[in-house]
Order: C-alpha cells, then structure tokens, then sequence
C-alpha cells in the first residue's frame, strides 16, 4: 500500500470533504455574476503581486504590498456591497424555475412591440423585462403585484408620467405582466456614458445577472434599445425589436 494511502484515515476524508464544500461554495458565490467575478479577478493579482514581491524578496515591494490584499479585500466589500447582497440573496433562493419553461404567445410579443412603439413617438420612458429562466421573484415580491394579462394599453397607463409605478419596470411571465413598479440593480459598467439615465443602467443591470430581456424606451430621445447578456443594443426600428423578440421568446 503507498504511503499516502496508509495514512488516509476518517479525519482526513472528512477535512477534504469539507475544503470541498467551501471551494464549491466560493466558486459559486464568484461566479454568479461578471461584476463578482471581475472584483475576486482584481483581488487575486493584489494578492498575486504581493506574492512575487515575497518570492523574489523585494524590500521595497514587499513592504509595499504587505498590507494591500488586506486593504483591497475591505475596498471589494465596501464597494461590492450591493453586488454582494444581492448573490446572497440569490444563492439561498431558487434562481430557476421549475417545470416546463413558458415563453409569452405571439400576441404578447406584438403587445410589447405596439406598447414600446406608441412609448417611443410620445417620448415615454419604458422598463419592460422579459423573465426566461433565472426567475425574477426576489424583484416582483417588492414590486407592485398585478397579474394581469399583457397589453400595450395597459402597459402605456403603467409608464404615463406621474403616475405611480411609471418610475419601475414591469416584469413579464410568459403571457402575464406579473408586476409594476420594480426596481434593479444599476449597472457599473464604465463604457456607458455618463450622461445615461437610470432606466438603461436598471436594464444592463438586470441583464448582466439574470437571463432576462429588457426593452427600454428613452423619454430624452425616444429611442428603443434592449439589454440581454449585459449587452446594450439599440433598435433601428419596430421590425429589429420584433427580431429580437421573436428569437429569445421561442
């Protein structure tokens, strides 16, 4: 029998099994979104570069970095704070739905269409989110809950200004718009502008975490974009959102 073999024993399973559980755990917890894993990339290469100034017994870079994965690990958290909460949340929820995956009909699909072009010409800001997988309830249960059949008549009252929910997106579920009024995550991606407002922020947001699409009408410009896989694109008109639509609703 091999050394490393002889001096297995219960104990030694059981401290495997356990390192196991917690690199599970932190592999998860990283990977649930780009934002937490682009914050746990920049603090392993603090911690990286501390450990090359150590191995090639650097003074001056060794003393340097000494205390920065201590520090950049407080400025994650601080800073990652909201990012943090919400992987939290979403790690000790169900993020997927179970059963059959139910995507909205073909009238649904024209019903947003109609409702993002008639929000489009009056210059009406519009959240519009689309769910597929990644189930959106942690959002819906803080939101305003209708579970009403969707409509581009209701959705224009919902988004008319000054009234209550026309602030919030609305959530769709297959067929039903399940709630108004509910409010994400702003997007910190740099390559937006710094001029772009919260409803398109709210949509990449939404979009770099979840599988979901979100149609988004400017109440600046009047423009139509949609957010899916943290990707921003601007629609040239009705028949590419209808593209767009048709392909992730099938």
């Amino acid at each position: 029998m091999p050394d490393w073999a002889a001096n297995l024993s219960w104990w030694t399973l059981l401290d495997f099994y356990i390192f196991f559980i917690l690199a599970v755990f932190v592999l998860k917890f990283v990977l649930h979104s780009k934002r937490m894993l682009s914050m746990f990339m920049f603090y392993l290469f603090t911690v990286g570069i501390f450990y090359v100034a150590s191995l090639l017994d650097l003074p001056l870079s060794k003393e340097v970095f000494e205390g920065l994965p201590l520090i950049t690990l407080i400025f994650v958290i601080v800073i990652g704070a909201p990012d943090i909460r919400l992987t939290m949340e979403s790690m000790w929820k169900e993020t997927t739905k179970t059963g059959m995956l139910v995507m909205g009909t073909e009238r649904t699909k024209n019903e947003i269409i109609k409702a993002a072009a008639k929000l489009s010409k009056e210059r009406i800001g519009g959240l519009i989110t689309i769910e597929k997988h990644n189930t959106l309830d942690q959002y819906a249960s803080r939101a305003i809950t209708l579970n009403a059949d969707v409509t581009h008549e209701l959705l224009l009252n919902i988004f008319t200004p000054n009234t209550p929910l026309h602030d919030g997106a609305v959530i769709v579920r297959g067929d039903k718009l399940i709630c108004a009024g509910a409010y994400f995550i702003l997007s910190s991606n740099d390559n937006f502008e710094k001029t772009t407002g919260s409803r398109h922020r709210a949509a990449l947001g939404i979009s770099e975490i979840t599988d979901a699409l979100t149609v988004v009408v400017s109440e600046e410009t009047g423009s139509i974009s949609v957010a899916i896989n943290g990707v921003m694109t601007k629609m040239k008109d009705e028949n590419a959102l209808n593209e767009y639509l048709s392909l992730f609703m099938r």
